[in-house]
């Protein structure tokens, strides 16, 4: 009898100074390592080597495990199987790490192929591979661009079995349809591994709009297609048998699914029959506008959104094609989610051409006054492989950085038509700090309060972690994790090996600040939590952002009809509100 073992490998990215950004529990769970654990379980389900062939899946995410290919290689020989692996969901910042780890393979001849939005994104915009491509293929690497579903996995697995991967496996134009696909779903001991517990899934691909600096429209096409109730509650009872009931919804905008409705539906029956199912979800800044989305979403457990935010300019939106954002309309999107306990997350684009370092620094202060952002992710404006932006650069022969592993969208990778290098650096940082003070994080924590969002301990660690990673560690939140790991013996291809007696002090030096400094900034977002609790103003405090007039009757009624008891009235020493606090719509069902 045959033996395969098939090893899903999700690299992670290089850091500044070449060694992989490893943690002891990451913040994300990857939903394409999800999604393609799922279409090999499925494969291996219906014996696409036949009966004769066992199959072996293992699931490695290296962002919070560590991956050493001399190890896999040396327990395949022992078992006596035959080895396949799939570097799944492959960014363009991760580009080079996949490499890196493909190197031995490749160089014992063990079959291996890149999957992922990099490959994808180069071979959907431009005409011909790009040098770093055509090196990895020289080395013997294969490809495989699109999406794996409608079997597509099965020619994979047939001929990396044979030993006989082909250069390119290229779906790109032809998605296939996902109602009844097979569903993604990571193993407990990967979701283990978040410190978070969240796993992921998606309900649907494609979008219409036309950013230019977008990948999704023509890595996934503007066809959007979904999965169905079904598939959703199969994928919620899969993960509750095994005791994940939190989840990222990795749809970048789920306001644009046209099934929302049936799909939340299903969520609040699965909620009625006591699964807590949590949900952060993704959405653009006119979901507000669909009748009795946002009641039902918080009613299926979404508690914290992300929304596309991207500028508060009109001239850089229209610019970028980013026609459906109204920057007229922004408050008032705002104040309708925030009649919920929600945590809301902006993604902010810093470097539009119309930015001027001071023009950045005037609308963040804007947004601070008069919006009711609880956290910024900031990132710069970056051609990445696969949006209309980079295909423009690239065939213009425009500068852009070689090095992939700055692709992360917190590094300054080409020119900005008004700043300088130096300007436009600089106003990142100070975008970040001025958004991350703690004169502002303390506003965030009033206003959660006052809106009686219940939820303290969510909001101390978003801005934590938004503020702290960045700052101490050079990474994007949603790139971090908790106690960083550097493996001396792992470093970029390319770079010296560091000697120990330099190493290791530098590493715990730089690990005992960056824990030092995380721990000092929790304690005193504790005590804002404390002191915002108990101040006599707490219920009753307005600003700019969250000014807007609440009846008494909508905020008793919601209170008769839900029981609820706002977070801070449990904490309050008898204070009392003297202007009605715009508390929560009563949830839908």
């Amino acid at each position: 009898m045959g033996k395969l073992d098939i090893y899903l490998i999700k690299p992670t990215k290089y850091d500044d100074f070449g060694y992989p950004v490893q943690w002891w529990r990451s913040l994300i769970p990857s939903n394409s390592l999800a999604c393609v654990t799922g279409i090999v379980d499925d494969a291996i389900e219906r014996q696409v080597l036949g009966e004769t062939v066992e199959i072996r899946r293992i699931v490695i995410d290296e962002v919070n495990a560590e991956v050493s290919p001399e190890r896999i290689m040396r327990e395949a020989r022992k078992s006596g199987a035959r080895l396949l692996v799939f570097m799944v969901g492959v960014q363009s910042n991760q580009f080079p790490r996949a490499v890196d780890l493909a190197r031995p393979f490749c160089a014992a001849g063990v079959p291996v192929c890149v999957g992922g939005f990099h490959v994808s994104g180069i071979l959907s915009m431009l005409p011909d591979l790009t040098p770093d491509l055509v090196e990895a293929q020289d080395m013997g690497l294969s490809f495989f661009a699109g999406e794996a579903e409608d079997g597509r996995i099965d020619g994979v697995i047939r001929d990396g079995y044979a030993g006989a991967l082909q250069p390119i496996y290229n779906y790109i134009k032809d998605q296939p349809n996902l109602a009844g696909a097979p569903l993604p779903m990571l193993p407990p001991e990967a979701v283990a591994k978040n410190i978070t517990g969240y796993s992921s899934f998606d309900l649907g691909r494609g979008c219409p709009f036309e950013c230019s600096f977008c990948t999704i429209i023509n890595v996934q096409g503007r066809k959007s297609r979904f999965r169905t109730p079904d598939d959703l509650e199969q994928i919620i009872r899969q993960n509750a048998a095994v005791g994940i009931k939190s989840f990222f919804l990795t749809d970048d905008n789920f306001a644009r699914n046209r099934n929302w409705e049936p799909l939340i539906d299903r969520l609040i029956a699965l909620r009625k029959e006591g699964l807590k199912i949590r949900m952060v979800i993704q959405v653009d800044t006119l979901a507000h506008k669909i009748p009795r989305f946002i009641e039902k979403c918080v009613a299926g457990g979404a508690d914290q959104i992300f929304i596309g935010l991207e500028n508060i300019n009109s001239d850089s939106l229209e610019g970028a094609k980013k026609r459906q954002n109204r920057v007229e309309d922004y408050r008032e999107m705002f104040l309708a989610w925030k009649r919920h306990p929600v945590i809301i997350i902006c993604g902010y684009i810093i470097g539009f051409p119309k930015d001027t370092k001071a023009s950045i620094l005037h609308d963040i202060e804007v947004i601070k006054q008069q919006l009711p952002v609880d956290c910024l992710y900031l990132n710069y404006l970056t051609p990445l492989p696969g949006c209309e932006d980079h295909r423009q650069l690239y065939t213009t022969g425009a500068w852009m950085d070689q090095d992939m592993a700055k692709y992360d969208l917190n590094h300054r990778v080409t020119h900005h038509p008004v700043m300088s290098d130096q300007d436009w650096e600089e106003a990142y940082l100070a975008a970040h700090r001025s958004f991350y003070s703690y004169e502002h994080m303390n506003t965030v924590i009033r206003r959660m309060v006052a809106l009686r969002s219940r939820k303290p301990k969510m909001t101390v660690n978003r801005l934590l972690g938004y503020r702290e990673a960045v700052r101490l560690e050079g990474v994007a939140k949603l790139e971090a994790g908790v106690f960083r790991i550097r493996r001396r013996r792992q470093r970029r291809h390319g770079l010296p090996r560091t000697n120990p007696l330099v190493f290791y002090p530098w590493h715990w030096t730089k690990l005992a600040r960056s824990l030092g400094g995380m721990l000092y900034t929790l304690a005193r977002l504790k005590w804002m939590v404390r002191q915002a609790t108990r101040a006599p103003d707490a219920l009753t405090y307005r600003d700019l952002a969250i000014a807007t007039d609440w009846t008494v009757e909508e905020d008793a009624a919601f209170l008769a009809e839900t029981r609820v008891t706002a977070y801070a009235d449990r904490r309050m020493h008898g204070a009392k509100a003297a202007a009605p606090a715009p508390d929560r719509v009563k949830a839908a069902g």
